[in-house]
């Protein structure tokens, strides 16, 4: 297959990237552009783990054709960082032991900011849902879903808005 150029923005950086049909965005998100926050936990888009923003909206890298990209801007966690309301995200992951191994940790974080900018008062239903697509082995989810809570109620106050 022919690689065909594409333009995007990945983290407010403008990026040409090679794409050939196959090629998908998590591929060239980890092994193009060196973004390692976007794991490969099944390649099969169960697990969430890749979890990334494409034009605002949470998508799985992992199923996404790189090709048909032109033009999209892409988030991922390292380009969160930049944003007040990740940094309180993620401090109540860390409050409430809500990264364990930490390998899921990334695309519940993407999970949970798409989720609190469509829905900055989310219910504990919400939150369960909005991480559903994420899957966690080590922390049983009751402490993401706290962090989650907590970094809403925090905003919520104006603490680190």
């Amino acid at each position: 297959m022919t690689a065909k150029r594409v333009s995007l923005t990945v983290n407010g950086r403008g990026e040409n990237i090679a794409a050939d049909g196959l090629t998908t965005l998590q591929q060239v998100l980890r092994e193009a552009l060196d973004y390692n926050s976007v794991k490969d936990g099944c390649t099969q888009g169960s697990c969430g783990a890749c979890s990334v923003l494409v034009d605002g909206e949470l998508r799985i890298a992992c199923l996404l054709p790189a090709g048909g990209l032109q033009g999209a801007e892409v988030t991922t966690l390292e380009g969160l960082n930049a944003r007040n309301s990740t940094s309180v995200i993620q401090q109540s992951f860390v409050e409430h032991s809500a990264a364990q191994c930490g390998f899921c940790t990334s695309g519940m974080i993407v999970s949970a900011q798409a989720l609190l900018d469509e829905n900055p008062a989310p219910s504990r239903d919400e939150i369960m849902e909005a991480i559903s697509g994420n899957m966690c082995r080590c922390t049983g989810y009751l402490p993401i879903v706290e962090a989650v809570a907590s970094a809403a109620r925090k905003l919520a106050k104006g603490d680190g808005a």
